[in-house]
């Protein structure tokens, strides 16, 4: 539920400072978000053989503590900003971060269960990562709005960014709260046996066949 919080709100609030304050069009937006995009797509692949090597805990505490700092170099995204000095680097560290993030938390979510449960198992992280999104998005918006000086999410000016500021130090300290409870509460080392399941080809339903 973090994770999906911290993902879907900050996506959607880069997005309102792209265009309503540094005035991007919609596919000006769109090409800005292929930095953390292509970053998740390749440190993804990486992230499934540190879990096999070194387990699921510290991948993921990694990713969270990384997705936590890149949300904080976003509480300084200026009024007149630039897309490479102030969102570039936060986008890379962010999109280091969720790749390390995402396949741990499967691979931990689906550690121990049986093959015959994997589907209601990946049915239960697929619908906390949504739950987590809509939740989040909802209370974000509503810390963002609250703190801008015209209460909207329109505006363009300094009460806007003030909003923003606010938005992502809620959603960095909520990314280091999923660190520490990583951290704390998540077994240190899966078996082998079960990180090659979830990356299994074969369907639970193919199995029972």
């Amino acid at each position: 539920m973090i994770i999906g919080s911290i993902a879907f709100s900050q996506f959607f609030l880069q997005t309102l400072y792209m265009q309503n304050v540094l005035g991007y069009s919609a596919i000006r937006t769109g090409v800005g978000f292929v930095t953390i995009a292509f970053t998740i797509i390749v440190v993804s692949n990486v992230a499934q053989r540190l879990v096999t090597r070194v387990g699921a805990r510290p991948v993921l505490t990694a990713g969270l503590l990384l997705d936590s700092a890149s949300l904080a170099l976003f509480t300084q995204l200026p009024v007149n900003g630039h897309y490479f000095w102030n969102l570039f680097p936060g986008m890379l560290i962010g999109g280091i971060g969720l790749g390390l993030s995402f396949v741990p938390m499967t691979i931990a979510g689906l550690t121990g269960v049986s093959r015959a449960d994997a589907g209601v198992a990946s049915g239960l992280i697929n619908t906390s990562r949504q739950v987590g999104g809509a939740v989040g998005l909802a209370a974000v918006s509503t810390i963002v709005a609250s703190y801008s000086e015209t209460g909207s999410l329109t505006a363009v000016n300094d009460g806007l960014t003030q909003g923003f500021e606010a938005g992502f130090l809620v959603l960095s300290l909520i990314a280091l709260l999923g660190a520490a409870i990583t951290a704390v509460m998540l077994a240190p080392q899966p078996d082998r046996a079960d990180v090659e399941r979830v990356h299994d080809n074969r369907t639970p339903l193919e199995e029972a066949a």
